[in-house]
């Protein structure tokens, strides 16, 4: 695979010998804001086309010049599949995307803020392992707003061939003899046994996505196709591997020890998995952070996939040990904590998608809806009449100020709303903080010895604050992604916060001081929660899983 890391005489400040013309060119086309918005760097094989993108990728405004620019993202495509290239992509530029088309998708919806936008810098087209499905990618890129493209082949490419006969692409031909900072020529790495789970683990993980999907394998090596692998856990000829490798991609393909890799691994294997895998994966993973109890996904039946899941709640109280799972059509399904088996649905009359559950302490679940309205549901003990009370004025309220985000605690609800402000409400009167720039996505209230609020927003800040008091002035967390889910509890550990990103990242904070621990299940994150005893819940479109940190 052709390396794209310049040579160690070549000190990043000027582009390479013979490729000044070309550099100057894409400098112009960076700088131009009607230029189009892919551009092609052709070229014979030595002219120093992927010397210059690296060059490209590490070139800043002049010393002295505090002007914000766009990332450049360098992105090989060097034996690079369609797929695996938009995991990369995807990584790089802070979203999720199981799919090349969920890539499109993802960058054309998401926020494009001058710090969002992006270059990316694509080398080797010639020599990727499916050129023609990366043509069609980047040309569907070139469309996305926030996103500019060089894309970088040699002349003879039928794939830059393609590229270059749209109507909108700008070339930079390096027409000139080979130079001395050319990238060198390495040899082809062998593949490792696709159903040995040590050796996926262990091995190129960019390598492992595209003979997975192309279906590639080196001669002799037991369990792997000659052709493209039919989908299903004991129909891909690796035991459920693929199957898991596909569901868990972008996480798997990150840069981490084989040990966490093991963990997300194990974590997206499938009920009808070799038997023999979940051990050996439990025992790579024995040196990651976290220990997987349990998982359910998409098609296992042992206990049954419970659904997509849009909203966690774990209840306290009479329906202790039980986890409240919504679905996007409005379902609420109870769930075992132990081992998710079904334990019945929760009785309510919600109209349309519920976007918060928050379970009081005597069995009443409070639900917010799409409109950001109140709905309660009873449980089996009776309210005593000042919290029927409150949850009366509260409800009230929403509906002339609709919520973005609720939580629950013994005498008080608390919302968070469009505009960045969080509201507690109690039996001693009514708390406001204004905690976040743009609209509250979740928060979270714990009964401790110190009752605290937590809130995360789409600005990316996830915030402490004591009712009654000033919110604590530094964030618990601060990212450049906006919190999607966000979940705290008292539990054994002392007072736990879960917060889930838009990029898909999960972390695990302890307010009162400890490691913080992280965990990335690969697809988008919708919901997560923490329970009672420390467990982490983790929902997805596909998945539902459940974590113990193990420290």
């Amino acid at each position: 695979m052709p390396s794209a890391t310049p040579s160690p005489a070549w000190d990043g400040r000027r582009p390479t010998t013979g490729t000044e013309p070309g550099a100057a060119a894409l400098l112009g086309w960076l700088t131009d804001p009607d230029a189009p918005r892919l551009c092609l760097v052709t070229g014979a094989p030595g002219s120093g086309k992927t010397a210059l993108l690296g060059w490209l990728a590490a070139h800043g405004p002049r010393s002295g010049r505090t002007r914000r620019r766009p990332a450049r993202v360098l992105v090989p495509l060097a034996g690079q599949s369609a797929l695996g290239t938009a995991w990369a992509v995807a990584d790089r530029l802070g979203v999720v995307a199981g799919t090349p088309g969920d890539l499109v998708g993802a960058l054309a919806t998401s926020e494009a803020r001058p710090t969002g936008r992006a270059v990316l810098l694509l080398t080797d087209l010639h020599a990727a392992a499916e050129p023609d499905a990366l043509a069609r990618l980047v040309t569907e890129l070139a469309e996305v707003g926030r996103v500019r493209l060089v894309v970088e082949a040699r002349d003879d490419t039928p794939a830059l061939a393609a590229l270059r006969a749209g109507p909108r692409v700008a070339v930079v031909d390096l027409d000139g003899g080979p130079g001395p900072l050319d990238p060198v020529e390495e040899p082809a790495r062998p593949l490792p046994d696709l159903s040995d789970p040590a050796a996926v683990c262990a091995a190129d993980p960019l390598l492992v996505t595209t003979a997975y999907v192309t279906g590639s394998a080196p001669a002799g090596v037991p369990g792997t196709l000659d052709g493209p692998e039919p989908s299903g856990e004991t129909a891909d000829g690796h035991g459920g591997l693929r199957t898991a490798w596909m569901r868990a991609g972008q996480s798997l393909c990150r840069a981490q020890p084989p040990a966490d890799r093991a963990l997300v691994l194990l974590a997206a294997l499938g009920d009808g998995a070799d038997p023999r895998l979940r051990p050996t994966l439990a025992e790579l993973a024995a040196g990651a952070p976290w220990r997987l109890r349990w998982a359910r996904h998409r098609g296992d039946l042992t206990p049954p996939w419970p659904g997509p899941v849009t909203v966690l709640g774990a209840a306290g109280g009479p329906l202790e040990g039980t986890l409240l799972v919504g679905d996007r059509t409005g379902t609420v399904r109870l769930l075992r904590e132990a081992d998710a088996g079904s334990a019945g649905r929760l009785a309510h009359a919600v109209p349309g998608r519920i976007t918060a559950l928050a379970p009081a302490p005597d069995g009443t679940v409070l639900i917010l809806d799409d409109r950001g309205r109140l709905h309660t549901v009873r449980g089996t003990a009776s309210r005593p009449p000042y919290l029927e009370r409150l949850t009366e004025a509260v409800s009230a309220t929403l509906a002339r100020h609709p919520g973005t985000a609720l939580a629950a605690i013994g005498g008080s609800v608390v919302v968070g709303d469009r505009l960045g402000s969080v509201h507690a409400f109690g039996l001693t009167g009514l708390h406001q903080a204004a905690s976040h720039s743009g609209r509250v996505t979740a928060v979270a209230a714990v009964d401790s010895a110190t009752p605290f609020v937590c809130s995360g927003g789409a600005d990316g800040t996830v915030r402490l604050w004591t009712p009654g008091r000033d919110p604590v002035p530094e964030p618990l967390a601060d990212r450049r992604s906006p919190v999607v889910s966000l979940h705290a509890a008292e539990t054994p550990h002392g007072p736990l916060v879960v917060v889930a990103w838009g990029d898909g990242l999960v972390e695990l904070h302890r307010p009162e001081g400890g490691p913080k621990l992280s965990f990335r299940p690969g697809p988008p994150v919708r919901a997560v929660a923490v329970t009672g005893s420390g467990s982490l819940l983790v929902g997805t479109d596909e998945s539902l899983l459940c974590l113990a940190a193990k420290n």
